[in-house]
């Protein structure tokens, strides 16, 4: 297992048993609740296991909460995830994958967009208002995206949120770039 696994799985751990406790639930309870072994729970909340995605489901259901509570931690000013990195959810089914990028805030809206973008001059962006943030997928191409003072250079699949408030860029590197731009307001 990787240092990166390990601590994603204890994140995870103190997270269920966080939000277990404030549903105030014993691990019976929750684990009969959410269908799952209470052992399995136990080894969860230690940070050992391997949870699919569905175990995670059932007990995010159970507790009344969204799957990205689990993974709820600090977030940098500017993060930028690279494609085929991020915590990953594996389902026991399919062969089916998830990664969470962000997770939503409380009280916020989200606006989705597709991008297309050719290279040339860049898209400059003027701030939005205050507390609005802006996550950018790439799907195609190349392209500096981010605050205009510092932008990062993406990738297919690359992801990167950056604050609104402040000016950015997009600028395509290659013909047919395209991303979808999510962005992010605050009520």
């Amino acid at each position: 297992m990787t240092t990166d696994s390990k601590s994603r799985l204890d994140a995870i751990g103190r997270a269920l048993r966080r939000e277990r406790e404030r549903a105030r639930l014993s691990l019976s309870e929750l684990a009969r609740k959410a269908g799952v072994a209470k052992s399995t729970l136990s080894q969860l909340e230690s940070g050992g296991g391997n949870p699919s995605v569905e175990t995670l489901w059932a007990l995010c259901i159970a507790l009344d909460i969204q799957i990205s509570v689990l993974f709820d931690a600090p977030k940098p000013r500017v993060q930028v995830i690279r494609a085929g990195d991020g915590p990953e959810l594996q389902s026991d089914q399919a062969e089916y994958r998830a990664t969470l990028l962000s997770a939503c805030p409380p009280l916020a809206r989200r606006d989705v967009f597709r991008l297309t973008a050719e290279p040339g001059a860049s898209r400059q962006a003027d701030p939005h208002a205050q507390g609005v943030v802006e996550h950018v997928v790439l799907g195609t191409g190349r392209a500096l995206v981010g605050i205009a003072s510092d932008p990062v250079e993406l990738e297919p699949g690359d992801y990167i949120s950056y604050p609104g408030d402040v000016a950015h860029t997009f600028q395509a590197l290659e013909r047919g770039t395209s991303a979808v731009l999510v962005s992010e307001h605050t009520r």
